[in-house]
């Protein structure tokens, strides 16, 4: 048994439940992962089971407690994927139906409907969001709506509505917590975002009965406890995966930016105390909330970016293990250029075209496994440089060096490319796992282990990409990819 004083943190996402055990000095020690059934019902629907969620992530929780003394362990973060929707009855526990996860698009006729009778203004100034079926309120909504029995037990209040992060909170404390964070609140579209409350104007349009909602909290703050063979380990972080991965690539002042590749591709400026509106298609978001001070965040959503890589490993079996796509990739590295527009969920920042759907361009009779894998790594470069580019006229900021992280940042290919299409620097953080370390370290914060100062000195050395592509060559690539992208949109009408 190791004596060292540690802090857990779980990071549910949207294909899989981690936990990670830090120690004081912030580095990994113990790290346990299990994947979850993804559901999709019907072409363009994708849901979870919320219970197979719960028993995955206290699987691995108990997996890497069981390495070392629990009395050891000061506190637990947890991370979230965010927008996705759990409604569950209070009385007896269970889900009256699966998560509906932030991929969806069932809602997207409602969303337009809410377009058409002009409320888009009104949810953008309130919420810094656009009406999209990725957020949480349509979800939720439709669940009221659809599942049989639902509204009488909402009229009844036995209904309680939460993001993933509420669903575990809510179970790990045995009922006694129903709360979430600043940073996932703000993530469906029914917080005022500058008020810092549900908002009730639009409750009452999407038909939500505020008695269903969490109390909301900051970010470090107490969250019951994780009762572990009668041992009470506190919950001291909560905080939306990306707005996680913000804090835990240590970008605590305004003006910092970071770019997160997993499932999707997430990129976060902090932009401080300043709710700052997008011109270019970002959206505005709470990054997190300290002491019952809320910092911002402009933001820039990427549907499809790693998912793109696990489809051609599971749907087309190209290879076995994600990893893989690096080596297949290089294999083509000369050949024409082939894109593809992964909109498998319609097309998210700065396009937000719900009804965009995927596609392949370029291919010819000699195509094959390496260039359709190559075109996927670099659709997800591609979308990142869409971003940018919003970033900076929303800015007025050039970017010559952007931090990264997440699991598809350890291909090298990918990186690389990135650095090339943008034309700027990249840096790989030391310890990829920026979202499970932020909320360690919002936990860290809370339970008294590390101090502000402590964490701002803490950043570990990362590897950096340079750009090595003609500006000529940057151009006409991006402005295939462009092209590519029009001819994916508005595919559905």
């Amino acid at each position: 048994m190791r004596a060292e004083k540690y802090i857990l943190s779980m990071d549910q996402g949207t294909t899989s439940s981690r936990a990670i055990l830090f120690d004081e000095n912030a580095e990994i020690c113990f790290v346990a992962q299990k994947e979850f059934k993804q559901i999709f019902p019907s072409p363009g629907w994708v849901e979870h089971n919320p219970l197979e969620i719960l028993a995955a992530q206290l699987e691995v929780v108990n997996e890497v407690i069981s390495n070392v003394n629990p009395e050891n362990i000061l506190g637990i973060g947890i991370a979230n994927q965010r927008e996705t929707t759990v409604v569950w009855n209070k009385e007896t526990g269970k889900p009256i139906y699966n998560a509906i996860v932030w991929q969806d698009k069932r809602t997207a006729s409602l969303c337009n409907e809410l377009k058409l009778n002009g409320h888009e203004k009104l949810f953008t100034k309130k919420t810094g969001l656009v009406i999209d079926a990725y957020f949480s309120a349509t979800k939720l909504n439709w669940i009221l709506n659809n599942v049989a029995g639902a509204k009488e037990l909402a009229k009844d209040e036995k209904l309680l509505f939460g993001t993933i992060d509420t669903w575990l909170i809510w179970n790990i404390t045995q009922g006694e917590v129903h709360a979430t964070d600043y940073s996932n609140a703000s993530r469906t579209l029914l917080y005022n975002i500058h008020e810092l409350c549900w908002d009730e104007q639009l409750l009452q349009l999407l038909n939500v009965p505020q008695n269903m909602l969490p109390e909301v909290r900051s970010s470090s703050a107490g969250y019951g406890h994780y009762v572990y063979n009668g041992i009470r380990i506190p919950i001291g972080g909560v905080a939306g995966d990306q707005q996680a991965a913000l804090f835990g690539q240590h970008c605590f002042s305004a003006g910092m930016v970071k770019n997160t590749y997993g499932t999707g591709c997430f990129m976060l400026m902090n932009t401080g105390d300043d709710a700052v509106e997008s011109k270019a298609g970002l959206i505005t978001t709470i990054a997190w909330g300290i002491n019952g001070k809320v910092s911002y965040a402009l933001e820039g959503s990427v549907f499809i970016a790693g998912a793109a890589i696990q489809w051609l490993r599971d749907g087309l079996a190209l290879f076995e293990n994600a990893s893989d796509s690096e080596s297949i990739a290089l294999t083509s590295i000369d050949s024409e250029e082939v894109y593809f527009v992964p909109a498998f969920t319609g097309l998210g920042a700065p396009y937000w075209d719900m009804e965009a759907r995927g596609a392949i361009f370029g291919l010819t009779r000699d195509s094959g496994k390496g260039q359709i894998t190559k075109a996927a790594l670099e659709s997800i470069a591609f979308q990142t440089k869409d971003l940018i580019s919003a970033m900076e006229l929303d800015t007025n900021k050039n970017f010559s060096m952007l931090a990264v992280d997440g699991g598809a940042s350890a291909n090298n290919f990918l990186m690389q490319f990135q650095a090339d299409i943008l034309g700027a620097s990249i840096q790989r953080a030391a310890i990829i796992e920026s979202t499970a370390l932020g909320v360690a370290y919002l936990a860290g914060l809370h339970v008294g282990l590390w101090s502000f100062s402590e964490l701002e000195k803490s950043k570990k050395n990362s590897q950096v990409f340079e750009p090595a592509m003609g500006e000529e060559k940057r151009e006409r690539l991006y402005k295939g990819w462009l092209k590519a992208v029009s001819r994916t949109m508005n595919w559905i009408e």
